[in-house]
């Protein structure tokens, strides 16, 4: 009988019957599957995002708002479209991977294991993470704010953030190509241990309790979803978990960096394409004692990946600027610049930048002095 014909004799029609309920284990399931194809989906257009941030820069630059191709003006506002562009998606990626790694990591043991016996290993470890990792000094930002709330000790840490920019396999195909094996091997060398001494230097003045109050709470405690049994084993947490616990810190961080970002790039940018090489040939090229630690004072505000230095650097050295008073100003220009340091300052106090830029200027000062003592035997 139909359930109209039952409501017309009166009677109620028989209730359908109930949909079976999911058990717990099937709605994990089906929340993980969700969870992966939105993440490969996101993933797929994060790398067409990034893939297009340079033709979408130069369009939005020449083509959007009509600037002259090689103007000065042009070069500075595209390089803002597309550091900053850039820098947001790093930030975002590499903040959510490494907190979502995070969320179930042993933290503690990470931690005993590079503050003890493998100390002097996690300085090389993280100078050569740094020298792997294809990063200009802006671009290190995001992955240095993950290993600190991963409790990776500090000087290690730093031995990342300064040899991150100065090394990349690109640098060094072209720094063979232009100027020949004997000075890449050397600035290699002098780039990692300009990261693995700054490290040391780091641990010893014992520079994290200068980082801003709010990792130093995150440093005082254990993620949220983390969970050590008695046996210092950590209990393996569900993706749902990881993802909260991820998407939580990648929040409070963006919501904190996110204008410091566009306000550096903008300075950045101003400088970027406005001051010539030449300038730097005929003002620092005297040989005098001073100019090493002038062009590293004047480089470092300026802005520019290693990639980008490296012809300058043989410019430079064809118009007669000294071999090491050429190696100090670039690699200044590389490891540190103005947008990082306004970065920078939303996790670190000034005493803690201002110590790293004086042994940024101390030990880049040095190799300065060193190769132009030693230059006729290099190149």
């Amino acid at each position: 009988m139909s359930d109209g014909e039952n409501i017309i004799q009166g009677r109620s029609p028989a209730p359908e019957a109930a949909p079976p309920l999911l058990s717990p284990v099937d709605n994990a399931r089906s929340w993980n599957h969700r969870y992966i194809a939105s993440i490969a989906s996101l993933a797929a257009l994060w790398g067409l995002a990034y893939d297009y941030i340079l033709p979408g820069s130069q369009w939005l630059t020449y083509d959007g708002l009509g600037i002259a191709r090689d103007s000065h003006l042009g070069a500075s506002v595209e390089f803002f479209f597309y550091d900053t562009a850039k820098i947001l998606l790093l930030l975002t990626a590499l903040i959510y991977g490494v907190a979502w790694i995070r969320a179930s990591m042993n933290v503690e043991r990470v931690r005993d294991y590079l503050a003890g016996k493998g100390r002097g290993l996690g300085y090389f470890l993280g100078a050569l993470f740094g020298a792997v990792t294809p990063f200009c000094s802006c671009s290190s930002v995001p992955l240095f704010i993950g290993f600190t709330t991963a409790r990776i000790p500090i000087g290690v840490t730093m031995s990342f953030l300064i040899t991150s920019p100065l090394i990349n396999e690109i640098a060094v195909v072209l720094l063979w190509g232009l100027l020949g094996w004997k000075f890449t091997v050397i600035y290699v060398a002098v780039g990692m241990s300009a990261g693995m001494i700054g490290g040391v230097f780091m641990d010893g003045i014992k520079a994290g309790r200068w980082l801003r109050p709010f990792l130093l709470e995150v440093l005082g405690k254990t993620p949220a979803y983390q969970h050590v049994s008695e046996s210092g084993e950590v209990k393996k947490l569900t993706a749902r978990q990881r993802h909260a616990f991820a998407y939580g810190e990648t929040a409070t961080i963006f919501k904190r960096v996110w204008i410091w970002v566009i306000i550096g790039v903008g300075i950045g940018a101003a400088l970027h394409g406005f001051i010539p090489d030449n300038w730097f040939a005929e003002n620092l090229g005297a040989g005098e004692w001073w100019s090493v630690p002038a062009a590293v004072f004047v480089a470092i505000p300026l802005y520019s990946n290693v990639t980008g230095i490296i012809p300058i650097m043989q410019s430079l050295l064809v118009k007669g600027l000294p071999i090491g008073t050429t190696m100090a100003f670039c690699m200044s220009a590389v490891v540190a610049s103005l947008p990082e340091v306004m970065m920078l300052r939303q996790i670190m106090t000034i005493k803690l930048q201002a110590s790293f830029i004086l042994y940024l200027w101390i030990i880049l000062t040095l190799v300065g002095w060193l190769f132009n003592l030693a230059g006729p035997y290099i190149v």
